[in-house]
């Protein structure tokens, strides 16, 4: 009951932010229940006076805080959720809050790595970037004499505590929203808020972003067009992390390109292939590659920072992705519709010839058109629509790579607007399905099969001496019926008897309350 009170006050201040600023006015009264409509009313009453246009939901997720601000960028990469509008405005969601001073910075480093400051790092410069959850350093340390410029991240500080509050007012939401909507319980809120916790967490443990840097280096070191900072390990922690000082171009930069002559066209190629490579290839992906996170290098290769939030994808679902692209970019419909069964996305009960109807309504109208004729939005809408007309449950995985899809093409086409993604993306689909699905692949398959074939074969003596125990105690048990020690049954009665007193007291202080309210009641 106080923890009901508690959330309740915590969001109707949350509710009393959005109010203010405008977020309900975008809401139509006609899809809300009259008790709602009323909750609209008062809304407006109290809404800032100006400008009704403009990120009204960006500004009021920004006043609410960190967690708050977090909840809007996850949300905008789940526009099966939020819808696509609005996830598009939150797109827009910037993470920048004011940075924490110099003094609590140093502070917070030198405790994190248990040691003075100056026998860390040769100098430490004020913050260049400051977000929710952490902000930057410019450092140098001196390695066999030299010095050399390191980024060196520090988590704010008391950020844990804050969003753990934050975090279980939106699971209070989450589970009141599914035990009472059937369509809560469809996109699974509780999940996505799951979801949201596990990735903060990480976010929130600067060394699981070093370890997440360390295994894409791993998987991209032979890439001529990729690469990833190095960490080091030696200075980083649960609350620090040191990496190698990027001095290349921010994709964001498009004066600097300009004036390094950049084939802009060219650097489109690279992010959507390398992309696609990191998703098909590794199942393992850069999942915020927005241009403030990608920097080209004086070798002329992409270099990616900021590794907080990352997307994986099993065996299963690259295959899926990678059916589901080539489908697409040869208009195999039907393939496209048999791969979604396939994968068990799409309930058995469904015709395949229906979906796969759906699935050429979606892909007829981006055929042999360029980046800049096809509306992303819509192919999203249409997308989404598709889910729930097929009753597919919501993939978290599969979500977060479509939107991730979506924001590097839209880098990708700011620097060539005639980009075809899907001629982009042929020849890495192709080379992965060779390489997986081909003759190659198969016979990879069947063998990786022989070898867990082979550890079955060589634990079969032990299977089948446990078998032969179990089946030699149920016919004990059918001849003899169960047995139970004579310790077994004292310590069930005992147990019994202790339920059987609780029992006896709680009836005893219910009957004591019911004669104390009679009582009142008889002397007023």
């Amino acid at each position: 009951m106080i923890s009901a009170i508690t959330h309740t006050a915590r969001l109707m201040r949350a509710a009393f932010v959005f109010a203010r600023e405008g977020v309900f006015g975008s809401v139509d009264p006609s899809l809300v229940p009259p008790p709602g409509q009323l909750a609209l009313k008062l809304a407006r009453i109290v809404e800032r006076r100006g400008p009704k246009h403009g990120p009204r939901l960006s500004r009021a997720l920004t006043r609410m805080g960190p967690a708050y601000l977090k909840l809007g960028q996850f949300l905008a990469t789940r526009p099966d959720v939020v819808g696509v509008i609005m996830a598009r405005d939150l797109e827009s969601l910037q993470d920048r809050l004011p940075p924490f001073s110099q003094a609590e910075a140093e502070a917070a480093i030198a405790a994190s790595l248990e040691r003075p400051l100056k026998d860390v790092f040769a100098s430490l410069g004020p913050p260049v970037a400051a977000a929710s959850i952490a902000q930057v350093h410019r450092g140098e340390v001196v390695r066999d004499g030299i010095r050399k410029a390191v980024a060196v991240k520090v988590l704010r500080p008391n950020v844990a505590s804050r969003f753990r509050r934050d975090l279980s007012d939106f699971f209070y939401v989450a589970h009141k929203a599914e035990t009472y909507s059937a369509e809560a319980r469809r996109l699974r809120l509780i999940e996505v808020i799951n979801t949201m916790s596990r990735s903060v967490a990480m976010e929130m443990d600067l060394r699981l972003e070093a370890a997440a840097m360390s295994e894409m280096a791993e998987n991209t070191g032979d890439d001529l067009d990729f690469r990833v900072p190095t960490v080091d390990w030696d200075r980083t922690t649960h609350n620090v992390l040191t990496m190698e000082w990027i001095d290349g171009i921010a994709l964001n930069d498009h004066k600097r390109l300009a004036e390094a002559q950049v084939d802009l066209p060219d650097l489109g190629r690279k992010v959507i292939q390398s992309f696609l490579r990191h998703a098909l290839r590794d199942g393992f992906f850069h999942a915020d590659m927005h241009p403030g996170n990608l920097f080209l290098d004086d070798t002329g290769r992409l270099v990616a920072v900021d590794f907080g939030i990352m997307g994986r994808l099993g065996m299963k679902e690259r295959r899926f992705l990678a059916e589901i692209l080539l489908g697409f970019i040869t208009r195999d419909y039907r393939r496209v519709a048999e791969v979604h069964f396939e994968a068990g996305y799409v309930p058995a009960h469904h015709s395949v010839e229906n979906f796969a109807q759906a699935i050429r309504a979606i892909g007829e109208p981006i055929h042999n058109r360029t980046a800049e004729e096809i509306s992303m939005a819509r192919l999203l809408t249409l997308l989404l629509e598709v889910t729930g007309l097929f009753d597919m449950t919501t993939r978290p995985e599969l979500i977060l790579l479509q939107k991730t899809m979506v924001v590097v093409e839209g880098v990708a086409r700011g620097f060539d607007p005639r980009l075809d993604i899907w001629k982009t993306a042929d020849p890495v689909v192709r080379e992965w399905i060779e390489r997986n699905l081909g003759p190659i692949g198969r016979v990879q398959g069947a063998l990786t099969g022989g070898g867990d074939l082979a550890r079955v074969l060589m634990r079969l003596p032990d299977i089948a001496q446990r078998s032969v125990a179990v089946l030699e105690q149920l016919e004990t048990m059918t001849r003899e019926g169960l047995r139970l020690s004579p310790e077994s049954i004292a310590a069930m009665g005992r147990s019994e008897g202790r339920k059987n007193r609780w029992r006896t007291v709680a009836l005893w202080i219910i009957a004591a309350t019911f004669i104390g309210i009679l009582i009142a009641v008889q002397n007023l």
